[in-house]
């Protein structure tokens, strides 16, 4: 009888849990796939590609200009006076300076424009993830590609029960600090020094 009793206990346990399921159903997309295959994409990637061709061009010039100038100062060094040659060492020194903070500079620019241009692309995307999930009933929607949910249909925001729950519970034990007498604890009261043994003063 009792096993009768399990059984159908379990049986009523898996029914309900399936049934939940379907009144919430979750699906589940690869951002990153969606993203590859919308034409904007490859839009976006010439734009790229055209912008990095520039920087990359400007930073060949710049480089080009300090070999040649390092080259001749190389070649007639051993002639120059002193003061000359400090003079050129200093222009050489501010010419890789600058070679060095343009190529910096260029490359936090162009992951600015990537940025930019990607922007309207995952808007476009996430909306019609949204518009799709309300027509099919998926109350969420999980992104596989970062394993993030993308999609949630506007829920109660529960942290003010859960900071009230928070005060009934015990303190957290924190490795390595000692709770101060007289300080709040989990309990929303205060942490009081433990008692003295009796016939000590």
């Amino acid at each position: 009888m009792k096993r009768i009793v399990k059984l159908a206990t379990v049986a009523l346990l898996t029914i309900g849990s399936f049934s939940v399921a379907q009144a919430q159903k979750v699906a589940h997309i690869s951002v990153d796939s969606l993203i590859s295959i919308m034409p904007e994409s490859k839009v976006a990637e010439g734009v790229i590609m055209k912008h990095q061709k520039e920087l990359e061009g400007q930073v060949a010039t710049m480089q080009t200009e300090l070999q040649t100038k390092y080259e001749k100062y190389m070649a007639e060094g051993a002639t120059m006076s002193d003061l000359i040659k400090a003079s050129k060492e200093k222009e050489l020194q501010d010419l890789k300076n600058r070679v060095d903070e343009f190529t910096q500079q260029a490359r936090q620019d162009l992951q600015n424009k990537q940025q930019e241009l990607s922007r309207p692309i995952y808007d476009k995307a996430r909306k019609a993830i949204e518009m799709v999930a309300k027509e099919n009933g998926y109350k969420y929607v999980l992104d596989t590609s970062t394993g993030v949910v993308i999609y949630s249909e506007p829920t109660e925001d529960i942290l003010p029960l859960v900071k009230k729950k928070l005060d009934t519970m015990p303190a957290a034990v924190i490795p390595g600090a000692q709770p101060k007498p007289n300080t709040p604890n989990g309990n929303g009261g205060v942490v009081s020094p433990k008692p003295k043994p009796a016939g000590t003063k």
